[in-house]
């Protein structure tokens, strides 16, 4: 273990823990090579560790895992980098790409740290922030508060001006009223500014006068007819909002860390995970951050959706549960499933995301994933009730659970697994993370059992299923709340401690196969290694389709499409390496929703029957039903651009190495039937016939926990998959 300025580092000897993938590895063998240049590398910034990937040009993989720094969560990845460029013997130029999934714009909205934000709006809707939609996530609570707006309202500031929703001025825009606000915007000590006038996805022309007024002023401006130009006046002021309010620190993180980077000698771009999926590059992300809000989640969906397709498997439910939160996805006939929608900052206790109005409104595609704040360090505790609780606060990184040894006082659903006997009572991380065992017992027995008149162990196990019934509200709200039956879906466990719950929440759920894939407690930092490069433009076009026209149409499709071609060439692609997908939003005329619909180049031509066709069967898929005779609008255009080309090298999953020796002992663990004496093994072990449990499988970043009833077997691609065989 070695102690660097940024925390702790922790690492294995590189006969234990090498690279992964190259073709001179034996099947199931750590490997003791060198790797290759050129370099990629995936960084995911975690609330308690920074897991970093490293892959080759032949698709070997090197792994390193880094306490994140709190202070400054981009040091923690430079160092690992360093150390492990340092180790391999490889100098900085090696390093072709850096692809980061990071949370700090989800915390800065969470923490309520974001930048001292303004908004400038047209007269009369200074209070769009406050009224908000007609949605309660509590029905009957009169205690429940709506959070309150990132912008304080004396610093929403009204503009004379109006724009008609068809391109007519209602009232032309005052210059002098702009600037007025403008600066008193400035002598209030505003870091960045909001501009969202009524109409403007119709008709910028005023927003963008006023842009260019408050650039001359401020470094930081989000003008809502370039970061959503869609109707929907809370929707798109609160979008905007949310950018503006997150862009001072974003950019200052990306700037610390490409600072960073270069002073370690690398140069390589810096690509940053979308909400959506799919990357952007940090200049992307630094002028519109509000695309990265859900950075970290989706690279590990990412991650499990190309692991479906290696082994075959189509219908995946999601399962990564890291150190602060819990996250479930669905993946689709191969397909990740997409929010229109979402909110952030709300309680993380509630995981519907069904459920609006208790957070901030975000109206960005982002890949459909539901949380809840239950992790490894989400602290237990007992409420006014006596009814213990699990989350949503977490100990984080520092001082981390109180087995950790680093000061921890209070007890956590990791301390709760370790007293069960489902953790390593020595060490983790192949033995460079020392545990205290005593201290964990000692703290659930001050904290939980002696209040509740409950032995030690009943009050672990408690702990245990209380994290459990949040995370079954995660995976219920992404399957059963959507019309999907989560028994017709294998479940993929993942993040370092997901593989310990998944057996039993998926035994509470019916569903009878599970897999885990190789590095399980780094999966999404591989998510970044296989994502594309991606972004979204879109354009409002408001009209009936039974007055569909073709012309305009394909004039609004052919202007994104050059926004796109003008974007990513910019990022060094080709037109000939560019995928460009049309879509359009659709619904019932006086719907408030859409659905988008692929919009394919033959539909140009009979819109209005094939068009109005796949939105009748998506309709059907997606509510229950479908309304022959409907009049259907076209709402606003999309075009999805991904970036091709040979610049990904996907990682050599059927040589994924392994490792192992074998039995490495055994401990007494417990499960519903009580106390067991339990083998403990390595991945290796686990090939050949399926061995049935009580198991536990132990590794670098991980564990697995094979309750009795169910066998795990290893498959020749390195996953386990766990069957439920009562």
């Amino acid at each position: 273990m070695t102690r660097t300025a940024g925390g702790t580092l922790f690492r294995r000897h590189s006969a234990d823990l090498g690279l992964l993938g190259v073709d001179e590895v034996p099947q199931n063998q750590w490997s003791n090579g060198s790797m290759e240049g050129p370099i990629r590398i995936g960084g995911d910034v975690g609330g308690t560790f920074t897991d970093i990937m490293f892959i080759d040009g032949r698709g070997a993989i090197g792994v390193r895992k880094v306490l994140s720094t709190p202070d400054d969560y981009s040091r923690a990845v430079v160092e690992g980098v360093a150390d492990y460029l340092s180790e391999q013997g490889q100098t900085p130029d090696a390093v072709v790409a850096i692809e980061h999934g990071t949370t700090v714009a989800t915390n800065a909205i969470l923490e309520r740290r974001g930048g001292r934000v303004g908004l400038l709006t047209t007269k009369g809707f200074r209070d769009v922030l406050e009224i908000r939609r007609v949605r309660l996530p509590k029905l009957y609570d009169i205690t429940w508060k709506k959070p309150d707006p990132l912008v304080p309202r004396h610093l929403r500031r009204e503009v004379d001006e109006r724009m008609g929703a068809f391109h007519r001025v209602v009232k032309p825009l005052d210059v002098d009223s702009a600037r007025t606000e403008i600066q008193y915007l400035k002598d209030q000590g505003v870091e960045a500014v909001a501009i969202c006038f009524i109409h403007s996805y119709a008709d910028p022309a005023h927003e963008r006068v006023v842009a260019e007024l408050a650039r001359e002023v401020f470094d930081h401006v989000s003008v809502s007819s370039d970061v959503l130009p869609e109707m929907r006046e809370y929707e798109r002021t609160s979008t905007t909002v949310i950018d503006a309010y997150v862009k001072p620190l974003v950019s200052r993180y990306l700037g610390d860390l490409e600072r960073n980077f270069g002073e370690l000698g690398v140069t390589a771009p810096i690509r940053v995970m979308q909400s959506g999926g799919g990357l952007i590059s940090a200049a992307a992300a630094a002028k519109r951050p509000v695309g990265i809000i859900e950075s970290g989640p989706a690279a590990g969906v990412i991650a499990a959706a190309e692991a479906g397709r290696m082994l075959g498997l189509s219908n995946l439910v999601t399962f990564d549960m890291g150190g602060t939160t819990a996250k479930a996805s669905v993946i689709e006939d191969g397909a990740m499933t997409l929010s229109a929608e979402y909110e952030v900052g709300g309680d993380l206790s509630q995981a519907s995301r069904l459920i609006k109005g208790g957070g901030h409104l975000i109206r960005i595609p982002a890949i459909n994933i539901s949380e809840v704040g239950a992790g490894g360090g989400s602290l237990a505790w007992i409420d006014a009730g006596g009814i213990p609780r699990v989350g949503p606060r977490s100990a984080g990184a520092d001082p981390g659970p109180a087995c950790y040894g680093r000061g921890g006082d209070q007890p956590t659903v990791t301390d709760a697994n370790l007293v069960l006997g489902y953790l390593n009572p020595e060490a983790l991380l192949g033995g460079d993370l020392p545990m205290d065992a005593a201290a964990a017992g000692e703290t659930l027995d001050r904290h939980i059992a002696i209040p509740l008149g409950m032995t030690r162990q009943e009050a672990a196990a408690g702990i245990h299923r209380v994290a459990n019934a949040a995370m079954l509200r995660a995976i219920r709200s992404v399957t059963i709340e959507r019309g999907r039956d989560p028994r017709d879906f294998v479940l993929m466990a993942f993040g370092g401690c997901g593989p310990v719950h998944a057996a039993h929440l998926a035994e509470s759920l019916e569903m009878r196969r599970i897999v885990i894939p190789p590095f399980p407690g780094m999966f999404s930092a591989l998510g970044l290694l296989v994502a594309d490069v991606e972004r979204l433009f879109m354009a409002s076009h408001l009209c009936r389709l039974d007055d569909y026209d073709r012309a305009s149409t394909e004039s609004a499709f052919a202007e994104l499409e050059r926004q796109a071609r003008h974007a990513f060439r910019r990022e060094g692609f080709v037109d000939q390496d560019l995928s460009l997908e049309r879509l359009v939003d659709l619904r019932y005329r006086r719907q408030i929703h859409e659905l988008t619909i692929p919009f394919s180049q033959s539909m140009l031509e009979t819109a209005q029957e094939t068009l109005g066709e796949a939105f009748r069967r998506e309709h059907k898929r997606t509510y229950g039903y479908a309304i022959d005779g409907e009049p259907m609008e076209m709402v606003t255009l999309k075009v999805r651009a991904r970036g091709l080309g040979n610049w990904r090298t996907p990682p050599v999953w059927n040589r994924m190495a392994i490792g192992g020796s074998g039995l490495t002992g055994q401990r007494t663990a417990y499960f519903a039937d009580g106390e067991m004496n339990v083998p403990i093994l390595d991945r290796v072990s686990l090939e050949g016939p399926p061995r049935p449990g009580p198991i536990i499988v132990e590794e670098y970043d991980s564990t697995v926990v094979v309750p009795p009833g169910w066998t795990a077997h290893l498959d020749r691609s390195g996953f386990i998959f766990l069957e439920y065989a009562p």
